[in-house]
């Protein structure tokens, strides 16, 4: 009699080829067997009838502010909130206090994570004025997802907003650059233009739609030029979609869940708990990211979970922080968009496991198939449930989705075989390791 670790009995497996009803037989942290296993044994059998078990869910896009302000988020809090949100990987951003930029800094944070994260984890290496030169060497390491070069939005050491500088950095090594793309000269140039205590809504006339297009166009020119894969972060216009249609040689494309969920009239209803960069914008550019879902434009899904305290974010216009909570409500969001008939499931699969883990290159994740992680997200797609802040793990409290209620909900978080949530609780101690890539 064939015996395992672990098994997911009767659930409807979302497989890279379809949905199948299917068992899954877990050995030693790796899936081994997908099919009728029946007659098989296990020490922990996990009835999943009327559940769909999805490949573990990565968001390959947050903040989680460690170091910084434990009071914000820290990688436990942050790493909790993804676990209690079905999600089992994310990828960390490098602009913290201090910032990832180095080897020692990057040791440091690599070791920080044992014990304390409750999912796994990759980091990003964030590219700056003094670390060009290192940057070959530091995006080997392999826990490391990408370099990060903020070209616009950003201070200090870690922005790059010349084409000089950029180029630079695209001849630096081999693998993707992750950007966050806005021209920084415009940015400038227009800020004089908009006086304090203004309303939350010209933060999208400032960062405004030729701010992004144009900071993209210079990327997508240089990167042809060099010949370096770019992947554009949080892409907000419908100007850029259209456009890096015809980038698919050097260029992945990211849309976050707030483009696809949100328009311009949450700057009325939330404040301060609407403002992000880049904006988020009206309706013709929320249409045209879900028509670039369709059609395949779109490679990832994240959430750019960056959160802030309730006092940064309540400062008036434009002191007001930016950058919103998302990590624990990224799953739910999706799977009520994917019950309300705007993508599939398995296409919702393919942009938030297999997408994120073929544009960074995660090793044996991102897919339910034999020999990868056992890694599983699994969902109960009729569960309907308001989304509330006392649920929120983050220690800052609030999330701009609060009072919304969803259809589809994370009901297991299964990281290499072993349960790290089950019915809104955190099971265990916490098991995250580093993500490995290519």
């Amino acid at each position: 009699m064939t015996s395992f670790d672990l098994i997911l009995r009767g659930g409807t497996c979302v497989l890279p080829w379809g949905e199948v009803a299917a068992d899954v037989g877990v050995r030693a942290g790796r899936i081994v067997a997908i099919g009728n296993l029946g007659t098989a044994t296990a020490p922990e059998v996990v009835d999943c009838a009327g559940l769909h078990v999805l490949p573990g869910l990565i968001d390959p896009h947050v903040h989680l502010r460690d170091p910084g302000d434990p009071a914000v988020e820290t990688i436990p809090t942050g790493t909790k909130a993804a676990i209690l949100g079905g999600i089992t990987a994310v990828f960390d951003m490098p602009n913290t206090t201090p910032s990832i930029t180095s080897q020692p800094a990057l040791e440091k944070k690599r070791a920080y994570i044992e014990g304390r994260s409750w999912c796994d984890i990759g980091f990003y290496i964030g590219a700056g004025q003094t670390n060009i030169a290192d940057l070959a060497s530091l995006e080997a390491e392999p826990d490391v997802c990408a370099i990060k070069v903020f070209a616009g939005s950003s201070t200090g050491d870690l922005l790059i907003g010349d084409d000089a500088s950029l180029e630079r950095v695209m001849r630096s090594g081999r693998r993707t650059i992750a950007y966050h793309s806005e021209d920084e000269p415009r940015l400038q140039a227009r800020k004089p233009l908009y006086a304090a205590g203004g309303p939350h809504k010209l933060h999208a006339e400032w960062r405004d739609v030729e701010c992004a297009f144009l900071g993209t166009r210079r990327l997508m020119a240089l990167a042809r030029e060099t010949g370096r894969p770019a992947h554009i972060l949080h892409v907000s216009t419908a100007e850029e979609l259209g456009y890096l249609k015809d980038f698919r040689d050097v260029a992945t494309v990211e849309v976050l869940v707030n483009h696809l969920s949100q328009t311009d009239e949450a700057y009325d209803r939330l404040g301060g708990y609407a403002v992000m960069n880049p904006p988020i914008r009206d309706q013709r550019h929320k249409d045209a990211a879900w028509a670039a879902v369709a059609d395949g434009t779109v490679d990832c899904i994240g959430s750019d979970h960056a959160p802030h305290s309730r006092e940064a974010k309540e400062r008036p216009w434009p002191q007001t922080a930016a950058g919103l909570t998302g990590v624990q409500t990224l799953v739910p969001l999706m799977l009520d968009h994917v019950n309300a008939g705007r993508l599939s499931l398995s296409r919702m699969v393919d942009l938030m496991a297999a997408g994120p883990a073929r544009v960074y290159g995660a090793v044996a994740k991102g897919r339910l198939a034999a020999g990868y992680d056992a890694d599983f997200t699994v969902v109960d797609m009729k569960k309907s449930r308001v989304i509330e802040e006392s649920w929120i793990a983050s220690p800052c409290g609030w999330t701009p989705f609060a009072g919304q209620r969803v259809t589809g909900w994370p009901m297991m978080t299964i990281i290499r075989g072993q349960i790290a949530m089950r019915d809104d609780e955190v099971q265990g101690e916490p098991i995250g390791q580093t993500v490995k890539f290519r």
